[in-house]
């Protein structure tokens, strides 16, 4: 019971200033608690993320669509080819 009493009387006898910087320490530890749950939490998402797949088996790759020597010449005779390109 004593040892109630001594904890009373030192935390009315402290400084305001020790009292404020007390407060704010315990808000930083809670703080750091919160965000090493959110951690946590972002780790598992990207985790499952990663793992979830987006297999590509099975699909063919686009192929390019080029133009062919009849089509270019087309456009060469009709004047759309720029030749400074």
């Amino acid at each position: 019971m004593e040892e109630k009493e001594n904890v009373e009387e030192t935390k009315e006898d402290t400084p305001k200033v020790v009292q404020d910087a007390n407060a704010a320490a315990e808000r930083l530890e809670k703080a750091n608690q919160e965000k090493a749950e959110l951690l946590s939490r972002e780790e598992e998402m990207m985790a499952r993320k990663a793992l979830g797949g987006n297999s590509e088996a099975g699909q063919a790759p686009a192929k390019a669509v080029g133009e062919t020597d009849e089509e270019y010449s087309e456009r060469f005779r009709e004047g759309k080819v720029n030749l400074l390109e």
